[in-house]
Formats: C-alpha cells, sequence, structure tokens
C-alpha cells in the first residue's frame, strides 16, 4: 500500500469515529433532564440542573384531584404538617442528586409524598429514554423505580 493510500485510510477511520461520536443520541444516554412518566404512569416529573446537581418537581398527575374532596391532591402526607397543604403539583421530589463515581449515575435525596418521608436515593440512567431512581431506609432497605423520558 502506497503511502497516499494509507493517509486516505486514516482519514476515512478518523472521519468514521467522528461521525459515529456525533451521532444524535449518543451523548444523550447521560443527560437526565427532561420530563419523565414515573412507574404506573401517576405522575409526570420535570428533572432539571441546579447548581451542579440534580432537581426533579412534580408537574402532571394521571388524577390530578382528591377523589374524596373534588379538589386538587395535596400533599398531605408530609411530615411537617404545615406543608401539607401545598399542591401536590409543584413539589420537588428529587432533591440534589450529585453526579457519583459511577457513570450516568447522580446521589442524593428523594422526597415520596405518598408517605411524607425523604430518603437517601439514586438516579441511574439506563438508556436515553430510561432513568433507575431508587430510594433507600439506612442504605439497605430499598426500592427502585423505572421511570420513561416523555420529552
Amino acid at each position: 500500500m502506497g503511502e497516499r493510500a494509507v493517509i486516505i485510510s486514516k482519514l476515512t477511520a478518523f472521519v468514521v469515529l467522528l461521525a459515529v461520536l456525533t451521532l444524535p443520541g449518543a451523548a444523550a444516554a447521560a443527560d437526565p433532564t427532561g420530563t419523565w412518566l414515573t412507574e404506573g404512569g401517576k405522575s409526570r416529573v420535570k428533572i432539571v440542573r441546579c447548581g451542579n446537581a440534580l432537581c426533579g418537581t412534580i408537574v402532571g398527575l394521571k388524577e390530578p384531584n382528591d377523589p374524596n374532596t373534588g379538589k386538587a391532591k395535596t400533599d398531605s402526607a408530609n411530615q411537617d404538617a404545615s406543608r401539607r397543604s401545598r399542591a401536590m403539583i409543584g413539589i420537588e421530589i428529587v432533591l440534589g442528586m450529585k453526579p457519583s463515581d459511577t457513570a450516568d449515575k447522580w446521589t442524593g435525596e428523594i422526597y415520596n409524598p405518598e408517605d411524607g418521608k425523604t430518603y437517601s436515593g439514586s438516579l441511574t440512567m439506563t438508556s436515553a429514554n430510561e432513568l433507575s431512581l431508587t430510594g433507600c431506609v439506612l442504605a439497605v432497605l430499598c426500592k427502585s423505580q423505572t421511570w420513561t423520558r416523555v420529552n
């Protein structure tokens, strides 16, 4: 193979590598910002960057009204009685998730409005359109949910 053929071969390999690295979605797998549908479709949560962390707020509910009162659902199970009357839509539930030592994983806290408690937790991107959210008590008893990207 001549010198010109070697240069063309190396240039072609470089162009192919560059094309693969810049494909749409190639870097998106590690970006959890956007709106997510929680497991079971009960709510939609918008995850945004807040400083060097991630935060997530409830932006929609499958059933926004309390069937007993007909009024908008509130944070009725909150441990802090002064917060029980706040609307469920708008509550931040993913709290200060910071990048961990593991790729595509953030750690912080998760507020569970169903029991009104805050847990240590993690958020892990499993694909560009799916994430796993895990909350733990004493880092031993853990429960995970799979969320699906809405947009």
